[in-house]
């Protein structure tokens, strides 16, 4: 058996309440910001609460979500907060050029030469584009943007991703061109 941690696939964040009726914000994680609601019962990550969706539709960047058994905004806003999980087989097996992001997590980094630059810890949005965190033998972790000019090679059979990473990606002293424009 897996451990929990690779066998639940994380789909959507549970926000703020959403007018007094129960509903809420929710965040989804994917291309359709609607398909967390097409697996049937989605649970926290220990499966210790579950949770199916009686109503969704899209507004913005959120989708307001309406669950079984929440019916009031004191129930919604206990719910900011929970992330909801499915278990990893319930998702369709990806195209050949595909991979869920839940599979990279784990995967070894190596640069051009074979090194080992770490391994992938997540996979971050912080606005500009999907980005590999990754924790190297030592020091802190770093980012790498998740493209294919950065990464041409995700190997999950054999458990690596190939990094092409500019000779002073690690160096503290790059220089911002954009400087030499402003004067």
């Amino acid at each position: 058996m897996s451990s929990p941690d690779t066998s639940k696939v994380l789909m959507a964040r549970i926000g703020a309440a959403h007018g007094i009726r129960g509903e809420v914000r929710v965040k989804p994680f994917g291309d359709d910001p609607l398909s967390f609601g097409d697996y049937g019962v989605l649970t926290t990550k220990d499966g210790s609460r579950s949770f199916e969706v009686e109503k969704a539709r899209v507004q913005k960047t959120v989708v307001i979500t309406r669950f079984k058994g929440i019916s009031d905004r004191n129930q919604a806003e206990e719910l900011n907060g929970v992330e909801l999980y499915i278990d990893r087989d319930q998702l369709p097996e990806p195209e050949d050029d595909e991979f869920y992001y839940s599979d990279l997590t784990g995967l070894r980094v190596l640069d051009t030469s074979g090194e080992v630059l770490g391994k992938i810890v997540a996979v971050q949005d912080f606005g500009a584009g999907d980005l590999l965190e990754v924790r190297p033998v030592r020091g802190k972790t770093f980012y790498v943007p998740f493209t294919q000019e950065f990464i041409p090679t995700i190997n999950i059979v054999e458990g690596f991703v190939s990094a092409d990473l500019p000779d002073d990606y690690f160096s503290d002293e790059r220089v911002d061109s954009s400087e030499d424009a402003v004067e």
